[in-house]
């Protein structure tokens, strides 16, 4: 049984945020030359790479440096379109200046978990409740409703001090 990574990575967060800025060109990797040449050859393409970063020692808080490529091709020339390549790294650290805009809410790819080992114990209309707190603070919820021949129907919500679950306000 494999699980998928349900952890908002440093890697998803910024393909994600990136995409918001320079468009659906942006991966860890290059993509591979298709029958038709290079697929982003009129629009350049941007990778990246967790470059470092310092962790909190004390909350679970990551502190990424993150290594942005620019990259552009002209497959009709040997001159390379270094411009091309330029202009997605203005836009990039343009935006990573403006202030006004950030903190911006972006949606991360998400993965369908099959639990085949439990799927003979949970039968369809039992929910199950994971509830994380702490004296004090708010705390989190997640219910599971399982559903018969579909995927768990999945809800989020905050818990308030008390510990009755609430929605949870917009940052």
């Amino acid at each position: 049984m494999t699980t998928p990574a349900l952890r908002a990575t440093p890697e998803l967060v910024a393909i994600a945020w990136l995409k918001t800025v320079v468009g659906d060109i942006v991966a860890t990797t290059l993509p591979k030359p298709g029958a038709d040449g290079l697929s982003w050859e009129a629009t350049g393409f941007v990778t990246l790479i967790t470059a470092g970063g310092t962790p909190n020692a004390y909350v679970p808080l990551r502190d990424p440096v993150m290594g942005v490529d620019c990259w552009a091709a002209n497959s009709q020339s040997q001159k390379p379109p270094w411009n091309r390549a330029a202009c997605l790294a203005e836009a990039i650290q343009a935006a990573c200046y403006d202030h006004p805009a950030m903190p911006k809410t972006v949606t991360l790819p998400t993965a369908n978990a099959r639990l085949h080992a439990f799927e003979r114990f949970l039968h369809a209309g039992i929910q199950l409740q994971i509830r994380v707190t702490r004296p004090g603070r708010i705390g989190s919820y997640t219910s599971f409703l399982i559903r018969a021949r579909r995927a768990p129907l999945r809800t989020e919500r905050c818990l308030t001090t008390s510990g009755r679950p609430v929605a949870c306000s917009a940052p």
